[in-house]
């Protein structure tokens, strides 16, 4: 037992005094679903001949107002217990790991929690002269066992109990949660299996529990789910759903598998993989991920004019292609097929300084979607074509025309089964860079797209479509608004049958979106292109940033700032477990011929740059697979050439 006289802030008791029952408050049974089924953030595991839940991601599941323990009144109460059982691998502690937090909600602000590393264990409160902190030393909890550990405050007096071996007075919880295996962030997620968590106000749990047969797992109040291990079977206690139990894993040279084996691991130390016996084979259940090595020059596609934008697809029982957008008139831009490894001339269709492709599918119909950004002859208007696939010719045919004003970008969606289509203006004909832009909408009827809604914007470069959970998005990157490049870009959300508007937020000639998920938190990366100002010179080396959407705010929130030179493009790719951006870096202000730059997902850290890859102007990047490997391309404004880069994976 270990005891500490508090003493900083502590001229009178730590907590208030409101009434409280003295029974104990289940923390962990508010969060786990009485039957069992499924919960994010969590799943159930067995070990130790004991069942605990362990946690992946600090989930509003996690969660739940202060207000339903605390109904009377809304200050903590004075004297108070914690009981918890937990058990914590050594190899997967990280510094500092919170078991629980009480966190004012509307100021991010930590009021209680308990938090622990190593050898240490830590009350934090908010005290009278800011955050205090009740420390317990030499506490290892981080050895692979169950332990019990029971906190108990009292006046000026606190203990902790181990295995049952030998705080300030205005302490609002009010509008307050109370967070289960976090501190509300990534940061500080327990990692270890937790059991039990039980808050006793008014007193000392010690004696409830203590002493006890089974000192490592006494139980106050365990949730039903985790209280009873159910029956194994004789034959196989490998896999008993919805918890995991403890196995025994063959290592070394492939052994017998037979009905002795049945439901046994076998882990293959020279392919690094792991395989389930069946009672008769073995079957791969988890193989070494890939992981990006380096990059390769892999293939020149020699063009017969500047690329602003790739286009990649696959047409069924025909191949993989890639659709270039050529700033120049004649020919035009080409179609690409990938053969035998490397990409073909397919075909030429007649653009007008083209600006970017888009394909689609409607029901079995394969379209592709060109943004010309003039008009064939000057003077005359300009006109966007869609391209249908021609099954029977191989080709793609012109199949409508839609007016529209130095286009810049086209997006397709579905929602509620409906296509949809969105163009991008950039600027009328005179100039005029707050124009609109137009969402069509596919008439089943007429077979073609009709006009559904206009969208007001300022030199719009670029629409990306987007859905989370039953909400769809669309985001606009805004440009230039006759004066300024400093303007906001725009996320509207679908509600009534129709986009209205989310959120604004100030971009500097933005460019192109991107939105990607990583686990279950979204994020959205706008590329900046330039800042330019009524007066004053152009910067080009400027910041692009990468957004995140926080669920309780339900905004997209400033996540990483990352420096970039008129970003034209961002392209997020994953290989086997890790995550990727690259930037397409076209101008730094003196010189097109700039390093473009992979980044690499780092958890806490963000995304680090791991790959410097030389280009020139470089105005797209593509991601994509075939049965030769993983590869790169991007596409260069200011030369006839694109590459290919080949993925070398380990």
């Amino acid at each position: 037992i270990s005891r500490l006289n508090i003493v900083s802030g502590m001229g009178s008791s730590i907590f208030s005094s409101p009434s409280s029952d003295l029974h104990p408050m289940d923390l962990l049974s508010r969060i786990l679903p009485r039957n069992g089924e499924a919960l994010a953030g969590v799943r159930m595991v067995q070990e130790g001949g004991a069942r605990g839940v362990q946690f992946f991601s600090p989930a509003q599941a996690l969660t739940f107002p202060s207000s339903q323990l605390f109904i009377n009144c809304p200050l903590f109460p004075a004297e108070f217990s914690i009981v918890a059982t937990v058990k914590v691998p050594e190899t997967r502690m990280k510094r500092n790991e919170y078991l629980f937090t009480v966190v004012k909600e509307d100021a991010n602000q930590l009021l209680l929690g308990l938090h622990f590393s190593k050898e240490k264990v830590h009350l934090i409160y908010q005290g009278s002269v800011g955050r205090e902190r009740l420390s317990f030393k030499r506490i290892r909890l981080a050895d692979n066992h169950w332990h019990s550990m029971v906190l108990a405050v009292s006046g000026h007096h606190a203990t902790f109990t181990l295995d049952c071996g030998p705080f300030p007075s205005d302490l609002s919880t009010d509008g307050s949660r109370f967070h289960i295996g976090s501190r509300r962030k990534w940061k500080g997620l327990f990692s270890g299996l937790l059991r039990q968590l039980v808050l006793l106000p008014g007193s000392d749990a010690t004696p409830r529990v203590c002493p006890s047969s089974n000192p490592s797992l006494v139980e106050l109040s365990v949730p039903t789910i985790l209280s009873n291990l159910p029956v194994k079977s004789q034959m196989n206690d490998v896999l008993l759903p919805p918890y995991e139990t403890e196995v025994h894993v063959t290592l070394g040279s492939k052994p017998a598998c037979t009905v002795a084996e049945l439901g046994q691991l076998w882990f293959d130390t020279l392919k690094r993989g792991l395989f389930l016996c069946d009672g008769a084979y073995w079957h791969s259940m988890l193989q070494e991920k890939d992981r990006l090595d380096y990059v390769d020059d892999y293939q020149d596609l020699y063009t017969t004019s500047e690329t602003l934008d790739i286009e990649l697809f696959q047409i069924p029982s025909v191949g993989l292609f890639a659709a270039m957008a050529h700033r120049a008139n004649k020919p035009g831009s080409a179609i690409y097929r990938w053969n035998q490894g490397h990409f073909q001339l397919y075909q030429n269709i007649s653009t007008f300084k083209a600006q970017a492709w888009k394909q689609f599918t409607i029901g079995r119909k394969m379209f592709l979607a060109v943004s010309n950004s003039v008009g064939p002859v000057d003077g005359e208007r300009e006109l966007s074509v869609i391209y249908r696939w021609s099954n029977k010719r191989l080709k793609f045919v012109r199949y409508q025309t839609l007016e529209t004003h130095s286009a810049r970008d086209w997006e397709s969606f579905h929602i509620n089964n409906e296509a949809f289509l969105a163009v991008a203006n950039h600027r009328t004909e005179n100039g005029n860079h707050n124009i609109d832009s137009v969402v069509y909408k596919w008439n089943p009827g007429t077979k073609t797209f009709e006009v559904n809604q206009t969208i007001s914007t300022s030199g719009a470069y670029d629409w990306e479509f987007f859905t989370i959970g039953p909400y769809h998005f669309l985001a606009v990157a805004n440009a230039f608004d006759g004066t300024s490049t400093q303007t906001d870009s725009s996320v509207y959300i679908w509600l009534g049958g129709a986009f209205q508007l989310f959120q604004t937020i100030r971009t500097f000639g933005a460019t192109d979106w991107e939105m990607f998920q990583i686990g279950n938190r979204v994020f959205l990366a706008v590329a900046n292109g330039h800042m330019l100002c009524e007066r004053g010179p152009s910067l080009y080396t400027i910041n692009s940033t990468i957004y995140e959407l926080d669920v309780t705010t339900k905004m997209f929130l400033k996540f990483q700032d990352i420096v970039t030179y008129s970003a034209v493009d961002w392209e997020f790719f994953s290989v086997g477990d890790e995550h990727f951006l690259v930037v397409a870096n076209s101008y730094d202000g003196s010189s097109y011929s700039l390093n473009s730059v992979i980044y690499r997902w780092q958890g806490y850290e963000g995304f680090v740059p791991v790959h410097r890859l030389p280009t020139i102007g470089c105005s797209d990047w593509e991601f994509f697979t075939s049965a030769e490997g993983s590869y790169l391309m991007y596409s260069s404004a200011k030369a006839p050439l694109s590459k290919v880069f080949k993925l070398r994976i380990q």
